[in-house]
Formats: C-alpha cells, sequence, structure tokens
C-alpha cells in the first residue's frame, strides 16, 4: 500500500494535520494503536487559542454541541498561599474570544478523528507502530501490526505524531530528557465543591494539583510530582493520588475517593525533546517533538499550531516530487522555533521557579497584586499574549521587587 501521507498517533497533533493535509487534496493515512473514542491522561485545558484553531478545523460547533464547557481563566495558588487569578478576556491584545475551553480528550480525540476522515483521510484504528521503513537512506514508510496482522505502508512523508513516548522520534535519532522529570496523575472525580469558570492550579513543595471543571458537577483532577516521588504509586495509583492530594491547603478535603468517575491514568515522565524534527521523508508534531511540562495547560493548543505548521509547510515540500528532504522541510523546523520560541522560555521559568517554593509564592502574590499583569501571564501560557511582554526586564521586575 502506497500513501502520499502515513501519520502515526491520531491524537490532536496527528488528526489535525490529517484533516489538514487531506482537505489541500493529499492521500492520506492515520495509524493508532487505539480505538476511537478513548480515555487520555490530559489536562484536558484549552485556551482561546485553541479555541481559534479548533474553529478553522470546522469543529468548535461539534465540540461544544458535545458539552465542551467555557473556561473564563486559571487561579494559581503558590506554596504559601499567595493567589493570582488572570481571565483570558480581561488580557491585552484580546483572545479570539473571551473564554477557552474544558473538553474530555474522550470528546476532542473523538471529532478530530471524525474530521481527519470527513476530510478523506483513511484512519487505522487498534494499529500501531513498529518500524520505519528507509529507501535510500531516507523514510520512505513504516511497518504496521493491526488487527488485519503486519503491513508496510509507503509514503513520501511519514509524520510522527504519537506522542511522548513516540516509536517515531526513537526511530529517528536521540531523545533527550530535561532536568524536571515530573510524571501526572489524572483523574475525574464528581462533586469538587467551589469551582467555578476558571482553572486552578495549586503549587506545593514538591509539585502542584490542576483542578478543571469539565461540566455535568465532574472536574479533572491532574496531580504532578516528580519521578523519584512517583515510584511509590506503583501498584497503588489511587491510594497514592488521594493522599498526596491532602498534601496541599487548597484541595485538601475537596476531592472524595468515593466520587471518581474515570480512575486514575498516568503520564510521564515530562521535558523530553527529539533532537532530530524532520528528517529526509519524515517529521514529528505535537508531544513528539517536545513536550517540557503541563502546568500551562496547552499540550493541545501547540499540538493543534502544530499541525496547522505541517500543513502549510510540509504541504508545500509536497507540492514537488519525489520523499520531502531535510532541506525542503527546513522551513517547518523554522515555523516551530518562531512559533514556539517565546512560549518555551516561559514554560521552562515557571518550571523550574516551582523548584524555589519561597520566591514562586513571592511572584504569584505581586503578579496577584496586580491584575493587569494576572490577565497578561494567562494571555501568555494561552498562546494569544506575545511571550515578550512578559520576558522584558520590566515584567521580570515587578515579579520580585
Amino acid at each position: 500500500m502506497s500513501v502520499d501521507v502515513l501519520v502515526i498517533g491520531a491524537g490532536p497533533a496527528g488528526a489535525a494535520s490529517a484533516a489538514l493535509l487531506a482537505r489541500a487534496g493529499h492521500d492520506v493515512l492515520v495509524a493508532d494503536r487505539a480505538a476511537f473514542p478513548r480515555d487520555k491522561p490530559c489536562s484536558e485545558y484549552l485556551s482561546p487559542e485553541a479555541v481559534r484553531v479548533l474553529d478553522r478545523l470546522g469543529v468548535l460547533n461539534a465540540l461544544e454541541g458535545a458539552g465542551a464547557q467555557p473556561l473564563d481563566g486559571s487561579i494559581v495558588y503558590g506554596p504559601g498561599g499567595a493567589r493570582l487569578h488572570g481571565l483570558f478576556g480581561e488580557a491585552r491584545p484580546a483572545p479570539f474570544r473571551r473564554t477557552g475551553l474544558s473538553v474530555s480528550r474522550r470528546v476532542l480525540d473523538a471529532v478530530l478523528v471524525c474530521a481527519a476522515r470527513s476530510a478523506g483521510a483513511a484512519v487505522l484504528e487498534r494499529t500501531r507502530f513498529e518500524d520505519l521503513v528507509y529507501d535510500g537512506g531516507a523514510v520512505a514508510g513504516a511497518v504496521v501490526r493491526g488487527p488485519r496482522g503486519r503491513r508496510v505502508i509507503r509514503a513520501r512523508l511519514v509524520i510522527g505524531a504519537d506522542g511522548l513516548r513516540s516509536g517515531v522520534a526513537g526511530r529517528l535519532g536521540a531523545r533527550s530528557r530535561g532536568g524536571l522529570r515530573r510524571v501526572a496523575l489524572v483523574a475525574h472525580v464528581g462533586g469538587v465543591p467551589g469551582l467555578a469558570r476558571s482553572a486552578e492550579m495549586h503549587v506545593g513543595p514538591r509539585g502542584y494539583v490542576g483542578i478543571n471543571p469539565l461540566g455535568d458537577d465532574v472536574a479533572n483532577v491532574a496531580l504532578v510530582v516528580p519521578a523519584s516521588a512517583a515510584g511509590a504509586a506503583r501498584g497503588r495509583a489511587d491510594a497514592f493520588f488521594f493522599e498526596a492530594l491532602q498534601g496541599f491547603p487548597g484541595v485538601r478535603g475537596r476531592v472524595d475517593p468515593r466520587k471518581v468517575v474515570r480512575a486514575v491514568l498516568a503520564t510521564g515522565p515530562f521535558a523530553a525533546r527529539s533532537r532530530r524534527v524532520t528528517a529526509d521523508g519524515a517529521l514529528l508534531v505535537g508531544d513528539a517533538a517536545e513536550f517540557f511540562d503541563p502546568f500551562t495547560g496547552e499540550g493541545i493548543c501547540t499540538a493543534l499550531r502544530g499541525a496547522e505548521l505541517v500543513a502549510a509547510h510540509a504541504g508545500a515540500a509536497l507540492a514537488e516530487p519525489g520523499i520531502p528532504t531535510q532541506r525542503r522541510l527546513a522551513a517547518y523546523r523554522r515555523a516551530r522555533v518562531r512559533t514556539f520560541s517565546g512560549k518555551w522560555a516561559v514554560e521552562r521559568l515557571i518550571g523550574y521557579g516551582m523548584l524555589w517554593p519561597r520566591l514562586f509564592d513571592h511572584a504569584v502574590g505581586r503578579i496577584g497584586r496586580r491584575p493587569a499583569m494576572a490577565h497578561t501571564l494567562i494571555g501568555i501560557t494561552g498562546d494569544f499574549v506575545p511571550a515578550r511582554a512578559a520576558l522584558n526586564p520590566l515584567f521580570l521586575a515587578r515579579l520580585v521587587l
């Protein structure tokens, strides 16, 4: 079997890439080991910029019809009790709309897979990636295994969109791990009191908890801790999860283990980066390319924006005959740096800042007393305010002085 594009992974990055490339007239095949709809450990939080991309993809109405909930912004609680509340609608420049969305991955991924199919892409479920196929040193397809057995699929371009533990990325070259090896345990829990229309982030000395309202009195509750601490969860993830939540004053007593709607799922370690984002005949998108830490909640937005970059730049490379070379895919690499470099810097500033709890709490308090700064920070983490609004001497000085 031969296609123009083979996408490995049908999460947001893969399904959106497939839909956009199929709409452009390319013959696209997607393979994923899961069957959809499926559950996925994730913050399930989307900023207004992610909503903008979903609208461009034509799936926003379907998501809202399936129960996606509006989000006004985020509340961050520091380790010492400091608090800031950033609202999307108060940030400048103004976002696509004043609210983001909270939506389960079970709904989001299924809607995006449906969009890929509607665009003309073929989707193979329960089909896992095994290896890349090469022709003259260039990637020329992949070996997959599904319900019909082992298959070789030839393709001019293979897109690795298979997430944090990407098999495609592993075949293309070394994958580096950063110093912050954190893991997340995520559950859906009913009856969490005190929730409004903003996500909550509770930072402690050795991790943080995110609580995101999903609607129908159900919340996404995510515990993120160092990988070294998560070893204690082996074989008892649920017990570890609820015990650890008690260590966060703003969470203690609010999450009832008797009201679990979806059991605890784990993911990580984070801070993974692929040193080769492109190769002759292949590229990486979404978490397969890079994922630092889920604190900002913007992994889905990065995946969707990455898919748009794939459609623009890989689509142009495919317009020429033959397998797209690294040279022809260089525009995609450059576009990723232009689009995400500011975001990467802010993510690392926040992620490493949590290692100094007193300093982090002080900064949260300083921002919390200046609402305009809080709205700006939430807009930056939400990808619609330029990172330079915080990465400048005046803003940074106000964090500590």
